[in-house]
C-alpha cells in the first residue's frame, strides 16, 4: 500500500479501512495533506476499521482531540491545524499520546512531528485533480 489513488469520498474511506485492518495495538498513523485533501475521510475509515461508530469520526480541529471508543482500543484522533506550538498540544494531550493498545491518528502531523511517534505509518495526501487523491504510505 505504498501509494495509490482515490477517486471518491468513500473510496478514502474504504483506503483508511483497510490500513487499519494491517496496524496493531498501540499504533500511530501521522496524517499531512492540504485542506481538503481527505483527511478526515480516510480518518473516518480508519476509525469504522478499528470497530469505532463510522458517524462519529469528525475533524477535531476546534478541539484538538476526539476519542472514539472501539472495541481494538480506543482511537484517539489529533488535530494540529490550529496547535500554536509543541508545548500546547503535550500540556494538553500528554496522556493521549502515549495511547496504549489503541490508536492514536494524528493530522497535519508535520505541523509538529517531534510529537509524532517515532514507529508512526506516514500518510501523505494531496490533490490528484478531478476530484482524485493520491495516497503515499511510508512506514
Amino acid at each position: 500500500m505504498p501509494t495509490f489513488q482515490t477517486a471518491t469520498p468513500e473510496e478514502t474511506v474504504e483506503a483508511g479501512r483497510a490500513l487499519a485492518a494491517r496496524l496493531g495495538p498501540g499504533a500511530a498513523v501521522a496524517l499531512v495533506g492540504d485542506l481538503g485533501a481527505g483527511k478526515t475521510h480516510f480518518v473516518r475509515g480508519l476509525a469504522t476499521g478499528w470497530g469505532a461508530d463510522p458517524g462519529e469520526a469528525t475533524s477535531p480541529s476546534f478541539a484538538l482531540l476526539h476519542e472514539y471508543a472501539a472495541p481494538r482500543g480506543n482511537v484517539h484522533h489529533l488535530d494540529l491545524y490550529r496547535a500554536a506550538n509543541a508545548n500546547e498540544v503535550w500540556s494538553a494531550v500528554h496522556d493521549e499520546l502515549d495511547h496504549g493498545s489503541g490508536l492514536l491518528v494524528i493530522e497535519w502531523a508535520d505541523r509538529f512531528p517531534e510529537l509524532v511517534p517515532p514507529d508512526a505509518v506516514w500518510v501523505r495526501i494531496r490533490h490528484a485533480g478531478e476530484g482524485r487523491r493520491e495516497f503515499s504510505v511510508e512506514p
